[in-house]
């Protein structure tokens, strides 16, 4: 069969190309054409347009580079038209993923949609949007599914991708040895993947290092940038850059600075004691606090339902508020023994590895379905 995805950001290509490899497995005249990114490129298929040229986070943001998105958007309707996919895989990055999901569902396409847009957070009546253009919608959220059941949705349930990829992750010694660190207790410093959320955080995380000359600060470099782009944030002190390496870099560290996102789940699931940061645009940011609707930011304490890990947003976000944070991360042992056993707690709620093959299984079914409906047979 025929798969388009698309995939606009660096954690929907690190689950596109899980979910690539999982249809492979299963369906050997699998063919592929994408939006997305370096993973998915290496599972083969053609990559049409690479995500470091459409990720755009923040209302300011996304109304100053409305032209290069509309363009994008152009270009991925007449290009899943001109391929004409068996099925349309769309992988979260829902502001523009709804749009293309609108119009393959107008042209007949068969529309599956792989991680559920966070509408529980605001404007929930998009649910009803979602239930006219997605035929079938993959949730990796435990309480995603009683959410959309309230809505008269129902959905598929497949357990979190980044159980896939941790389990399958294996350490390499060397990946972070062979950058020549000090030898001192890492903290891993997660600035995300966009260009703006790195430019607003990466400075108070590194201006943090001056506080904690015991440790090596070493930061998760976003495969879409090079070197350069993160040694402009620094001073006098140059602070290693890991390309590639963020599961080798958090399985050797002693705590983190992580960037609102899928990144604080992830460190989570590696049991590193974290704080999570954000700053953004302060119309942005304005604006979605008069939107949003519900109590936390991070993964981590929306799915434990109350705060695990500290949450540091716009204001709350500084120098001094980080650094005394980090202390307790790194020094106060009762409060490093409290977030890990909500981290042992996390796993169970979290459940077992399967995500990604899961959801390759029901998208080949529903796809085969269809094509039978479309095709009877005489």
């Amino acid at each position: 069969m025929r798969y388009y995805l698309v995939a606009g950001e660096a954690s929907g290509d690190l689950h596109g190309s899980n979910l690539m490899k999982a249809l492979k497995e299963r369906d050997a005249q699998a063919s592929f054409r994408y939006f997305g990114g370096d993973l998915m490129k290496a599972e083969g298929g053609d990559l049409v347009k690479h995500y470091a040229d459409m990720a755009f986070m923040g209302f300011v943001e996304v109304v100053m580079n409305l032209r290069t998105i509309l363009n994008n958007m152009k270009a991925c309707k007449q290009d899943i038209l001109a391929w004409q996919p068996d099925v349309l895989i769309l992988i979260d990055f829902p502001g523009f993923n709804l749009k293309i999901a609108d119009f393959a569902k107008a042209n007949g396409l068969l529309v599956c949609y792989y991680i559920s847009p966070k509408v529980w957070a605001w404007n929930q009546k998009r649910v009803l949007k979602i239930k006219r253009i997605v035929d079938h919608l993959f949730c990796i959220l435990p309480f995603e599914v009683e959410f959309y059941q309230k809505w008269g949705m129902q959905v598929d349930y497949v357990g979190n991708p980044l159980l896939d990829a941790v389990s399958a992750f294996k350490p390499d010694a060397s990946a972070v040895a062979n950058h020549n660190l000090s030898g001192k207790p890492i903290i891993a410093l997660l600035p995300g993947s966009r260009k703006q959320e790195i430019s607003h955080l990466l400075p108070h995380m590194l201006a943090v290092a001056a506080h904690f000359k015991q440790y090596q600060f070493v930061i998760a470099g976003a495969p879409s940038f090079e070197l350069a782009f993160y040694q402009q944030f620094m001073t006098a002190e140059q602070v290693p850059v890991l390309f590639n390496n963020t599961y080798n870099l958090l399985n050797n560290a002693r705590a983190a600075i992580v960037a609102s996102g899928t990144a604080t789940l992830e460190t989570a699931l590696f049991h590193v004691p974290q704080m999570v940061v954000y700053k953004g645009n302060p119309v942005s940011i304005g604006i979605a606090r008069m939107v949003i609707r519900i109590r936390f930011i991070s993964l981590v304490n929306l799915i434990m339902d109350k705060l695990v890990v500290k949450e540091l947003i716009q204001a709350d976000y500084t120098t001094a508020t980080a650094a005394a944070e980090l202390n307790l991360l790194l020094n106060d042992e009762a409060y490093r023994a409290a977030m890990l056993k909500n981290y042992d707690e996390l796993d169970v709620r979290m459940g077992k590895p399967g995500a990604s093959a899961k959801t390759a299984a029901l998208i080949i079914k529903y796809a085969t379905v269809k094509s039978r409906v479309l095709s009877p047979e005489c």
